[in-house]
């Protein structure tokens, strides 16, 4: 099998299982490509990405460009590479960079495509309720998400899944998707096919999607605090202080009744009314706190706390104490 020079794209830390991959494997990784350093922490230290940190660790050079125009474009294609390489860069590969590589650029994407082409794929398919996920490898074309797949392996979701740990998941499960496609395309075996099936869209998630809306159908209500966890993170409103709502769990008694917004303490559960049944707040964490298991929180708020502000809404709701 021909040695593959490989240039690749990635940031966050879902991307290094596949960097050590190749890194691992027969072909070169010539360069890595990586978003800026970016402020981190109350302090906002400047701080280099995981695929960066991990490059540096093999001593591969690293290419830091928050877009892929200009200078940077200029030094990646110099660079000579086979193939280009994605997996969670974010940012655009446009031409001429795009057409560079002897056999282009392919990404790894962690949905089935085409539902949940865009930034926020695993976030999405958790929000929507999805059972079934997935990764794909597909070829990079200009239209977003929309090139021919190599392959793809389904993946499905647990009833404990969040945003974090479903994607860590299909981070080392995709590594042996992404080897073998481009050991395929080093060899001359591999063979692209389109999308087919309705297209759905994960555009990037903002705060304003960790807004818990508790009028909202008890399994929304879960599948969104699952979907934006850890970031943006899930909350609401209390007191006109923003609460994290960390994890949220489903019950298997339902006699307890409770308006949308209204808590109340069951035992040693914290319970919170939505707009079908009560779910049960497991962790949050308050503003200035650390994170604590609800029911801990619940007990010591000061007296007088009388009121839910629903984080989408002006609706004010009754609580129990």
């Amino acid at each position: 099998m021909p040695q593959l020079r490989l240039v690749f794209a990635g940031s966050p830390d879902a991307a290094v299982p596949s960097l050590e991959a190749l890194v691992a494997g027969p072909h070169e990784v010539v360069a890595v490509v990586t978003r800026e350093d970016s402020p981190q922490g109350r302090r906002g230290t400047l701080t280099s990405t995981a695929v960066a940190e991990a490059a540096e660790r093999h001593g591969i050079r690293v290419i830091k460009a928050n877009s892929l125009t200009g200078d940077a474009t200029d030094e990646i294609v110099a660079l000579g590479a086979d193939l280009g390489v994605i997996v969670a860069y974010g940012g655009l590969v446009k031409e001429p960079l795009l057409s560079a590589p002897r056999h282009g650029w392919i990404n790894l994407h962690f949905s089935l495509l085409p539902r949940w082409r865009g930034a926020a794929p695993v976030q999405r398919a958790l929000m929507a309720g999805d059972e079934i996920t997935g990764a794909s490898v597909f070829q990079l074309v200009p239209e977003l998400d929309a090139g021919d797949v190599f392959g793809e392996l389904s993946h499905t979701i647990s009833s404990t899944d969040t945003a974090g740990t479903l994607l860590e998941s299909l981070a080392h499960s995709g590594v042996h998707l992404l080897t073998s496609v481009i050991d395929s395309i080093a060899d001359g075996s591999a063979r692209a096919t389109p999308q087919q099936g309705e297209v759905t869209l994960a555009p990037k998630l903002t705060l304003s999607d960790g807004l818990i809306d508790w009028s909202d159908d008890a399994q929304d209500v879960a599948h969104r605090v699952r979907g934006v966890t850890p970031e943006p993170g899930a909350s609401t409103m209390l007191d006109g202080v923003r609460i994290k709502v960390l994890e949220i769990a489903t019950i298997e008694d339902q006699g307890v009744t409770l308006a949308p917004g209204e808590f109340a303490l069951a035992g040693s559960r914290l319970l919170v009314g939505t707009g079908s049944f009560p779910l049960h707040v497991v962790r949050v964490h308050p503003s200035g706190k650390k994170a604590m298991a609800a029911a801990d929180w619940w007990r010591g708020r000061p007296p007088g706390s009388q009121t839910v502000v629903n984080s989408s809404a002006t609706q004010t709701m009754g609580e129990k104490r």
